[in-house]
């Protein structure tokens, strides 16, 4: 009893002093001579160039088919043009270059939009040209025109370490631009189906709808990501500190191919890779299971002129580790066509470095393979059979088949190139069954 007497004593005398400051007296702005921490200063320069953008879509309503017919319509004197109804949403932005007005944002923000609208901090709203996006790694850029533009400086993705102190910043549920802070939770992150290229910053900062292209930037107020995604159970909205965000360094090679060339222009090598499994890494007698196996070569292709050989394991690229067929595909996807990457492999136990140069990817006619594959493209990728496109209206595409799906197999037999399929395509006769992964889903469409 003492002891707490004597703590309440101490506590109050504590106090006593800031008894007789005035009530309107500011709060003191150092103790025992050190500075209160703030993140203010940095804040200040950081958020002028984080802006808020909302969109407008115009979505033709459905209508009886009745109303389809001109004949009904002047009987019922109907106006000819047809119904529609406004879509908004709403996201943010990151200017990255002032004297151009150029604005990094989430493919998904402005994906369809008829009207794009910008707000800056101070309050002035301006329209905005899209200039391209990458539905693929979920980037876009548009520009404003607009004087007294503040832009980030980028930082060095690469060098974050798990454990740095971030802060996001955005515009959630449409309140207005907002700032939250936390530390990177992990590095690296794939496989998560939220793109088509995956290499995420993971962070506990809070990130919630709205946020989607705002900025994550460190504490010297450098722009390290853009906010892209959160993780919610049972497929919420709410923040449960599961963040991503889309490195900076892969987010700026995108946009410079959309600055120059308003799309993306992807590029391969021509071979098919195979994750390094256990029983892989002991019949290839390694120690470490890490790497990629090089499966196939295709003919003539950059992969074959560069030296690459069937049975090569791949350890990194450009001295960045490769640790699964889904880092090569990311690393190879994220170079443009002419680019060089240099390539660590292990070829029977030693080590060697090759030079490769990305060539143009060899698109295929889907309907030279099959009729039922008229209107489809495919390439040949390092995860197998990519259908690249499918014609609205193709018979393919009324039976399911969608973009970024991949043919695994025929009649229940595994087919891993176009040259397989072509082949095995030319032994069948209808009806037949064509096997598909979309995702991770495995897909079975009965054709006849």
């Amino acid at each position: 009893m003492k002891k707490l007497q004597k703590l309440l004593i101490q506590g109050l005398a504590l106090l006593l002093p800031f008894s007789a400051v005035p009530s309107d007296a500011a709060l003191p702005v150092s103790v025992d001579g050190q500075a209160l921490p703030s993140l203010a200063p940095m804040l200040e320069n950081v958020t002028p160039a984080v802006v808020n953008i909302s969109t407008r879509t115009r979505i033709r309503v459905q209508e009886n088919p009745l109303l389809n017919d001109p004949f009904f319509r002047r009987f019922f004197q109907l106006p000819d043009q047809p119904r529609e109804r406004q879509s908004q949403s709403l996201g943010s932005g990151v200017i990255i270059n002032a004297r151009e007005g150029l604005v990094v944002t989430n493919s998904h923000v402005i994906a369809k939009a008829d009207e794009i609208s910008v707000t800056l901090r101070d309050g002035r709203s301006f329209n905005a040209q899209l200039i391209g996006a990458d539905a693929d790694t979920d980037i876009a850029v548009i520009k404003i025109k607009a004087e007294r533009l503040s832009a980030l400086p980028l930082a060095n993705s690469d060098k974050l370490r798990v454990g740095d102190f971030v802060v996001a910043i955005g515009n959630p549920f449409g309140l207005g631009q907002t700032v939250t802070s936390g530390i990177v939770s992990a590095l690296g992150r794939s496989g998560l189906g939220i793109e088509g290229y995956e290499d995420f910053i993971q962070t506990d900062a809070s990130i919630n709808p709205g946020n989607s292209g705002g900025a994550l930037v460190n504490l010297r107020g450098e722009l390290v990501g853009i906010n892209t995604a959160i993780l919610s159970p049972n497929g919420g909205s709410g923040n449960v500190g599961i963040g991503f965000a889309i490195p900076m360094n892969m987010a700026n090679k995108i946009v410079n191919q959309l600055n120059t060339h308003g799309k993306v222009q992807r590029g391969s090598l021509g071979m098919q890779l195979q994750n390094l499994s256990p029983e892989l890494a002991q019949a290839f007698g390694l120690r470490d299971q890490q790497g990629v196996v090089v499966a196939r070569i295709e003919q003539d292709s950059p992969a074959e002129q560069a030296g690459l050989q069937s049975g090569d394991i791949i350890l990194s690229m450009d001295r960045q580790a490769v640790t699964s067929v889904a880092s090569a595909r990311n690393r190879i996807g994220l170079l443009g066509v002419g680019d060089t990457v240099e390539i660590q492999i292990l070829r029977k136990g030693k080590p060697l470095t090759i030079q490769a140069v990305i060539g143009k990817t060899s698109t295929h006619d889907g309907a030279k393979i099959s009729n039922y594959l008229e209107g489809v493209s495919l390439i040949d990728s390092s995860e197998g059979i990519e259908i690249q496109s499918v014609d609205n209206n193709s018979f393919a595409a009324t039976v399911g088949i969608q973009p970024k799906d991949y043919i695994i197999g025929v009649n229940q037999r595994a087919v891993k190139n176009i040259a397989e399929l072509t082949k095995r395509m030319q032994q069948i006769s209808t009806p037949f069954m064509l096997q598909l992964r979309r995702e991770n889903a495995i897909l079975s469409l009965w054709l006849q």
